[in-house]
């Protein structure tokens, strides 16, 4: 087998518009939507550096299937780049951008191969060098927004061919929840059909779900959430003579989106947790001084700091006050090493003795055993919310909702309840004993009796 080397990149949803993050300014938003064309650019000068042979685009080149008209401009322009350098594109269409999508009516560039919606086409990737035959390539656009059959049982090998043979498949392996459930397959349907390797698009987390054959997901090249954590990009494959395929993740992300756990156990009052809240800010502008960063502090932790978060509303004044200075910064388009606060999830609690709590027969105790064991089954966890959820359930779009929201998730709105509850029973008092207090007094009125 003749060595090769190609690029795998997928949902690139070119344009963007980056809904859901609130008080945002002007400027900080416009450099959201350019990120996935900055990252689109960085992806064509990867191929360039790297001296790929040939790319293949797994679906969702645009977010929206009217796509506007600046991101087909951009892409056409990307296709054009990589053609003068002589790196042909083969490319499917995804649910985001199927082929019945309004988008202008040009002709594709002789480099660019578009694989068609009926069933899996076959085409051929030479290499650059020299122009020899190094693989089969095979892929199936989405003809329209919604495909539910599993396409990935119409695949087959290129008959009497004995090149690499590689599959460009938009769809949802072994039923991933936090995506729609498009050209649902298993990852045996995969491996049964006999090709070396699955250039797969629709997850936007990348993975290696199977490694003979290889079976990838790349990911997204930009993060456009905060569901979407972590370096964003795509894979450089390097195929050798025996067939094995080498990867190599490359960044491409301008915006890294990020979560980050701060405790508050230790913090004796609201200015020590503030400077902690802001040297953890520093650190991410050190450590990412090239990105614009976009975080999520998920505040943990017992300590008497809770109540000042919980009672009186200092996490939204201080997030008010990260997001003005680094507004600042966006109008001195000082992006680099720029840290926008997202948002602060209270997930911290009183400095109570939770283990005592839990021994005691009250009201309270009961209520976190029963949270306890909940969190350590999955079973539990999913009849305690279909329990407590039944009325709204009853509407279909809240019940697609809760079928798309992940497990942790699910685990934060029990440790949210849970901790609400103490807060509550509690009462707020000044001292930190005062949901033990209530929990005593219960267990020593049942003890009288007794």
């Amino acid at each position: 087998m003749i060595p090769f080397r190609f690029l795998h990149t997928a949902d690139l949803h070119l344009d963007s518009r980056f809904a859901g993050l609130a008080h945002i300014s002007p400027a900080i938003r416009a450099y959201l939507r350019e990120s996935t064309f900055a990252a689109l650019g960085r992806l064509v000068r990867v191929a360039i550096q790297e001296n790929v042979d040939f790319i293949v685009i797994s679906g969702d080149v645009y977010d929206v299937s009217d796509a506007s008209l600046q991101g087909q401009l951009r892409f056409q322009e990307a296709l054009k780049e990589l053609g003068e350098h002589g790196i042909n594109v083969f490319l499917i269409h995804g649910n985001h951008d199927p082929l019945d999508g309004l988008r202008l009516t040009t002709e594709m560039p002789r480099h660019v191969t578009v694989f068609g919606g009926e069933k899996p086409e076959h085409a051929t990737a030479y290499r650059r060098i020299d122009g020899q035959e190094v693989a089969s390539v095979s892929g199936i656009s989405y003809p329209t927004a919604k495909v539910t059959n599993n396409t990935a049982v119409t695949f087959s090998r290129k008959p009497g061919s004995r090149l690499f043979h590689i599959a460009m498949l938009h769809g949802n392996v072994d039923g991933d929840l936090l995506h729609e459930t498009y050209s649902p397959c298993s990852r045996r349907d995969l491996i049964e059909r006999g090709f070396d390797y699955w250039a797969l698009g629709h997850i936007h987390k990348r993975s290696v779900l199977h490694e003979k054959p290889v079976i990838v997901y790349p990911g997204n090249i930009q993060g456009r959430s905060i569901k979407e954590t972590g370096a964003k990009g795509c894979y450089i494959v390097d195929v050798d003579e025996a067939g094995r395929s080498t990867l190599q993740f490359h960044e491409l992300d301008f915006v890294r989106w990020q979560v980050r756990d701060l405790s508050i156990e230790g913090l004796s009052n609201e200015a020590e947790w503030i400077q902690k809240v802001e040297q953890v800010i520093e650190d991410i502008r050190a450590e990412l001084p090239e990105l614009m960063s976009v975080v999520r502090f998920r505040l943990i932790g017992r300590g008497d700091v809770h109540k000042v978060l919980a009672e009186k509303g200092a996490a939204e004044d201080l997030l008010s006050e990260l997001q003005r200075r680094e507004a600042i910064r966006a109008e001195r388009k000082d992006y680099k090493g720029l840290v926008w606060t997202e948002g602060f999830a209270i997930e911290s609690g009183l400095a109570i003795d939770r283990q005592r709590l839990l021994e005691e027969d009250s009201f309270l105790g009961e209520m976190l055993r029963i949270a306890e064991h909940t969190e350590h089954s999955p079973e539990a966890l999913e009849e305690l919310l279909n329990s407590a959820l039944k009325p709204l359930l009853e509407n279909q779009e809240l019940r697609k909702l809760l079928s798309m929201t992940s497990q942790e998730e699910k685990l934060s709105w029990l440790r949210g309840s849970a901790e609400q509850g103490i807060t509550m029973l509690g009462g707020m008092d000044d001292t930190v004993e005062a949901a033990e207090s209530l929990s005593y007094q219960q267990a020593g009125g049942q003890n009288d009796e007794n």
